[in-house]
């Protein structure tokens, strides 16, 4: 197993809701070996004025998960993990539903962690692919 410690579904999504993740809906699905899988509703929160959604929205869910993947590896007391890049290429609107992302890691190393996000619509269909690049730094004492 790739985690830190065994982390559940309910732990994750009991995090603290003054957050932007929290308020555009995000709910964390699912945890594998070497995955973890998160939805968001596409809605008049993440919708974008032409009533689609709003690529940034699709790149939040995005940062969320793979941020939240890079803490479940690492040491809580010791590091944080703080987003350092991330791009999305928006392959198809979506206008109403669920968005699902499923993060996967590309390279974990001891200061980055690169995760793959895809990001798919209720039919199954990708709607957006992303990359995240996470810095693992010292926690400050």
């Amino acid at each position: 197993m790739m985690w830190f410690k065994e982390f559940n579904v309910d732990e994750l999504n009991s995090r603290p809701k003054n957050h932007i993740g929290a308020l555009l809906g995000i709910e964390f699905t699912e945890i594998g070996e070497d995955f973890i899988k998160g939805t968001m509703p596409v809605d008049e929160r993440t919708h974008q004025p032409a009533g689609i959604l709003h690529g940034g929205a699709s790149v939040v869910l995005a940062e969320t998960l793979g941020s939240i993947a890079s803490y479940m590896c690492i040491d809580p007391e010791k590091y944080l993990a703080v987003g350092l890049e991330v791009n999305a290429n928006h392959l198809r609107p979506v206008k109403s539903g669920l968005v699902t992302g499923i993060c996967k890691i590309i390279h974990r190393g001891g200061k980055t962690h690169i995760w793959d996000i895809k990001l798919y619509d209720d039919r199954g269909k990708m709607s957006c692919i992303s990359r995240l690049t996470v810095a693992i730094i010292n926690k400050p004492q």
